[in-house]
């Protein structure tokens, strides 16, 4: 096997020799002759930007001319320290508070066609009396824009001296529809007491959907209120 594979290395040195002879170098196409550069023509050594005309080389512009060393704009003159634009400038948002911020919101308690809260219905009965007892025109307080009713004296004088212990919550709106994002009115038959807070629905339909899980309700309907009543309008 040697003696053949040598014979075979001897043959095709031999023919190599001949191919060159007969096409002289010169005539073969390597595809790097044309496009390769040649050792002594480095493309970069004459037309290099940087070899004799490096703008950094003699006119740095920071060697001689430093504009931070004697005339530093803010070194003596810091424009920002005797006259800042912004100080004596209106406030371009000061008083161009978008309109539905401001001009339109829902009033922080419900009150019905009358004028009343919870219908006309006295808050502290819920506590004192566990029902719905309907209040007298004699015993009215206003609070928190709307007029509260009460069936005696002396539950009118226990809402004033902490109408927050006995005001429902969410101003009295449906406790369910604040926790879907919404403000909807009530029925006063619609209630209930949950740890020492009186919460009201639009209807006993709806407080069934909201027995469903109180704590994720009030929790949803804490997290809108009161911004909810920003921008909205007072339900009928």
């Amino acid at each position: 096997m040697k003696v053949n594979y040598i014979a075979a290395l001897a043959t095709a040195s031999v023919l190599c020799v001949g191919l060159v002879s007969v096409f002289p170098q010169s005539s073969f196409a390597s595809p790097c002759a044309s496009t390769r550069p040649s050792a002594g023509v480095n493309p970069c050594a004459s037309a290099n930007p940087c070899a004799s005309a490096n703008p950094c080389a003699s006119a740095n512009p920071c060697a001689s001319a430093n504009p931070c060393a004697s005339a530093n704009p803010c070194a003596s003159a810091n424009p920002c320290a005797s006259a800042n634009p912004c100080a004596s400038r209106p406030n371009p948002c000061a008083s161009a508070t978008p309109s539905n911020t401001t001009s339109q919101s829902a009033p922080k308690a419900y009150s019905d066609v009358n004028g009343l809260a919870i219908r006309g219905t006295d808050p502290v009965a819920y506590f004192k009396q566990s029902k719905p007892v309907q209040g007298s025109r004699q015993f009215s307080y206003e609070w928190n824009g709307t007029t509260w009713r009460f069936s005696s004296a002396e539950n009118k004088a226990l809402f004033v001296s902490n109408p927050e212990a006995y005001a429902p919550q969410y101003g009295g709106y449906c406790a369910q529809a604040l926790s879907e994002g919404n403000l909807a009115p009530i029925d006063a038959n619609a209630w209930k007491i949950v740890d020492g807070k009186l919460y009201l629905n639009y209807s006993m339909e709806v407080q069934q959907q909201w027995f469903q899980d109180i704590p994720g309700h009030i929790a949803q309907a804490d997290a809108n209120w009161p911004q909810i009543l920003v921008g909205a309008t007072a339900p009928q």
